[in-house]
């Protein structure tokens, strides 16, 4: 395979012979809409959905293509030239830079959800989700969106240090910050690079609300500071559950630990003392939708005290990367799923409206809802709350103004 750059300029590439026999590009992305079935105003002019591209599935990556982002002048695409492969390209490895950002908790008006400050220690995440609704924010570094998002990542070292001064600043005011809204906290490197925890040891002196979201049990390392923060009513611990399907797991989401493990994870931290929210994320019609039931089950049974869930959400070029995905993995059942996603999104792939995001439209999505909101009932489950003691922030006095004048 080739990276091939510029395809759209006057000058051919190697596979302009085949295109032309396809009728062009334009034809190219009709075909694209016809094979997935998929109207051509959802199929991007870039998709890597093509007749002739030949879709590889990379063992522990969630996708194959390396496409640019959106804001890229130029495309690079994949194309078979033909030619028999000597042997297979090496796998990808993982590469992690540092990312020196000054300030660490940002900000969001977002009435989706149920805070407005968030912390990501990570950029990328090397869990590689195919689904992950953070993939087109790599392409604001010039990266992406595909391979580079899970294998090009990056670190902030610096993140306790920098909450640490955020909260001294005069006339801060505590709310809840939630710890890895857009990537895992808790992904691979930080085994070894403990940002999450050492940011967690920041919550705990400061006695600072938030609420954490993870599809690892490595969180359980952490349970003596989350134990810690619970007794005082300082933190929710949100644990996602795709599936129980461990073989759709591993497709969906090829480096994140078994659904067995996520759930022994809800059961060692309740335990503990730790309140867990089950998190169904994302609900995919037609792929994992008829499991609603049997997770909130499982997850109730394990200890979770309550359930929420999101709809699928496919912005940008996550839009193209999931629709490959299905051609590469359940090529049988892509036309059924792209079906009912669009019922699902008032006719398209995605709908960005503040208010249905999260849930979708029509009657399938209300559908699902009623069927999250039933299951939530029968096992008793609170709905997920964010509703955590404020009154417990102090700055220590080893880091107050005063201290300093000694």
């Amino acid at each position: 395979m080739r990276n091939l750059k510029n395809m759209a300029q006057n000058s051919p590439p190697p596979m302009a012979e085949k295109a032309a026999k396809l009728g062009g590009w334009q034809h190219r992305r009709q075909a694209a809409a016809a094979r997935a079935k998929t109207p051509a105003s959802d199929v991007d002019g870039d998709s890597l959905v093509d007749d002739f591209l030949q879709t590889q599935i990379i063992k522990g990556r969630g996708v194959n293509s390396n496409a640019s982002g959106r804001f890229e002048a130029e495309r690079r695409y994949q194309i078979d030239d033909g030619w028999p492969r000597v042997a297979e390209p090496p796998r990808p490895r993982t590469e992690v830079g540092i990312d020196a950002s000054r300030s660490i908790i940002t900000a969001n008006k977002s009435p989706d959800v149920a805070f407005d400050r968030s912390i990501n220690p990570y950029r990328g995440c090397e869990h590689g989700c195919v689904y992950c609704f953070a993939r087109p924010s790599h392409a604001y570094l010039g990266l992406s969106p595909g391979l580079d998002f899970e294998t090009q990542l990056f670190a902030k070292p610096d993140a306790a240090s920098l909450l640490e001064k955020a909260f001294c600043k005069r006339g801060y005011r505590p709310q809840v910050i939630a710890l890895g809204t857009n990537t895992d906290c808790y992904q691979p490197i930080e085994r070894e690079r403990r940002i999450t925890r050492s940011v967690l040891e920041v919550f705990d002196r400061f006695g600072h609300p938030l609420g954490l979201i993870t599809k690892s049990d490595l969180v359980c390392r952490d349970q003596d500071i989350l134990a810690r923060l619970a007794a005082r009513q300082l933190v929710v611990v949100n644990i996602s559950v795709t599936t129980l399907d461990r073989e759709l797991s591993w497709r969906l989401e090829p480096r994140a630990p078994t659904p067995a493990k996520r759930l022994a994870a809800i059961a060692q931290l309740t335990a503990a003392g730790v309140p867990v929210n089950l998190l169904m994320a994302p609900v995919i019609p037609g792929l994992n939708d008829h499991e609603i039931e049997n997770i909130v089950s499982a997850g109730a049974a394990a200890g979770a005290q309550s359930v929420s869930h999101v709809l699928l959400r496919l912005p940008h070029e996550l839009k193209d990367l999931f629709v490959d995905w299905l051609q590469a993995h359940v090529p049988n059942r892509a036309s059924k799923v792209l079906k009912l996603i669009r019922d699902t999104r008032g006719g398209g792939l995605y709908q960005n409206q503040w208010g249905t995001r999260m849930r979708g439209v029509g009657a399938y999505a209300d559908l699902l809802n009623k069927r999250v909101e039933k299951a939530r009932r029968r096992h008793d489950l609170k709905a997920r709350s964010y509703d955590l003691a404020l009154d417990q922030f102090a700055v220590p006095v080893e880091n107050s103004p005063q201290m300093r004048l000694f």
